[in-house]
């Protein structure tokens, strides 16, 4: 899972602003707030009007284009944006191999990177008072008193048990600290449970709670970072706090505001068509083909609502509904004049959460080392010190990704956004595509002054 561009564990949740008259592109260039931040995402005269070298980020095309030829995907998506300006929105290949060309308004399965959503939907209702970070996650699911925690593990698998020393937080879900397992892996026997009882395939949210909490915990809350099923604990906390689904309360509070149209946890009909299918490389035949099944079971088709609506991956969505998100996020909670969270809440999100004396130890996926150069906040990876990290992207910058290879970040030192789409599970088959896309597309930033 994860180092930039973040590919799962398992591994490890349209272009509704098209091209549109230029007096409307010259009224929304003008509405900036007082930062200097533009309020919407419009199309830039040209790379170099906002700092980008076009030569230079040609590499970036030509390096996806590459990664299309060489069979690794059937194609893709990225969009580029700096100073609410859209520099570079591209496609690559096809939908599927031999199938018809990849279009702007694919509609991708985003996995983990629904994760962040969620993280967003848990900040509106902390602004309004329903929930404080340091809260015990017991006050508001119960059913988690009586879990216990994994002491040690014995050489035949089986585990030896003691008493939580205390419940977790809600900051310690909202930043993989409080101990949860996830079911992505069964290295662990606390993982094979999760697989077991099939938590992540429960019937609903609080059936996957009450399926969670009969499996203990990895650790003692706070004491170390394991990547988990707390945001789909998360999930359930929103449908409890605010009595609506996890899905309606996204459309209406998210979704809808932000015109993020078609993202949502199915497709409906008259946009199946547009579903991009999801590939793995078989090691059997040695060639990328149709995914199946993932992380052990059935690969859902998303054409239907699902019975358990995932916080943690659940939804689907274009690169342009995700990149209007993302525009919010680097706008501290506003896009088109709509306001999501205001910009203490964002920044707050993107805090490392991550207690010192856990950061200085080995931890993180099998991929992602978390230290003092790259922390994680709420339901998002931060980079601290980004020249320590060895990339070339802002301090501050905000990020994640998701099982079938998407990856985005939001980088306000640069006031840039990054979004990109495959549909393949396993990772690309070559070098991360997110790392990749961020030294191609920082080589090619010569003026960030302007």
């Amino acid at each position: 899972m994860l180092r930039h561009g973040v590919r799962l564990a398992a591994a490890l949740a349209a272009l509704s602003l098209a091209v549109a008259p230029a007096a409307t592109f010259a009224a929304e260039a003008a509405r900036k707030p007082a930062t200097g931040k533009a309020l919407a995402l419009t199309r830039a005269a040209s790379p170099e009007s906002v700092g980008f070298d076009s030569a230079r980020l040609a590499k970036l095309d030509a390096y996806m284009a590459g990664v299309v030829a060489q069979g690794r995907v059937p194609g893709m998506t990225t969009l580029l944006a700096r100073h609410g300006k859209i520099v570079s929105f591209k496609t690559y290949g096809d939908v599927s191999f031999g199938g018809p060309p990849m279009k702007e308004d694919a509609i991708f399965r985003i996995y983990s990177m629904t994760k962040p959503i969620t993280g967003v939907a848990m900040m509106i209702l902390f602004e309004e008072g329903k929930w404080r970070l340091d809260d015990p996650v017991t006050r508001y699911i119960p059913e988690f008193k009586t879990l216990r925690v994994v002491k040690t593990v014995n050489p035949d698998g089986t585990m030896v048990l003691e008493d939580m020393r205390r419940p977790p937080t809600m900051r310690e879900i909202m930043s993989h600290t409080a101990g949860f397992g996830y079911g992505l892996q069964d290295e662990h026997p606390v993982d094979k449970l999760y697989r077991e009882k099939r938590v992540l395939g429960a019937n609903g949210l609080k059936d996957m709670v009450d399926r969670t909490a009969t499996i203990p915990l990895v650790f003692q809350p706070g004491t170390d970072w394991r990547y988990s099923s707390s945001v789909d604990i998360q999930g359930y906390v929103v449908e409890k706090l605010s009595g609506q689904t996890l899905g309606q309360f996204m459309e209406q509070r998210i979704f809808k505001p932000l015109k993020m149209n078609d993202t949502a946890f199915f497709v409906p009909a008259d946009k199946a068509s547009r579903l991009a299918p999801v590939f793995y490389f078989n090691r059997d035949t040695g060639k990328v083909e149709e995914a199946k099944t993932i992380f052990g079971s059935d690969l859902p088709t998303y054409l239907t609502p699902p019975a358990n609506e995932s916080g943690g991956g659940g939804l689907v969505g274009t690169t342009m509904d995700y990149a209007r998100f993302a525009q919010m996020i680097l706008n501290k909670g506003e896009l088109d004049g709509v306001r999501i969270l205001s910009p203490a809440s964002v920044e707050m999100m993107g805090t490392n959460m991550i207690a010192k004396d856990v950061l200085v130890r080995s931890n993180g996926t099998n991929v992602t080392r978390f230290n003092e150069a790259v922390g994680f906040g709420l339901d998002f990876m931060v980079v601290n010190d980004p020249r320590a990290a060895g990339t070339l992207e802002g301090k501050g910058t905000m990020s994640w990704g998701g099982a079938a290879g998407t990856w985005f970040w939001v980088d306000p030192t640069n006031d840039i956004i990054f979004v990109g789409m495959i549909q393949r599970l396993g990772g690309s088959g070559g070098d991360d595509l997110g790392t990749m896309a961020r030294t191609l597309t920082y080589q090619a930033l010569l003026h960030p002054e302007k």
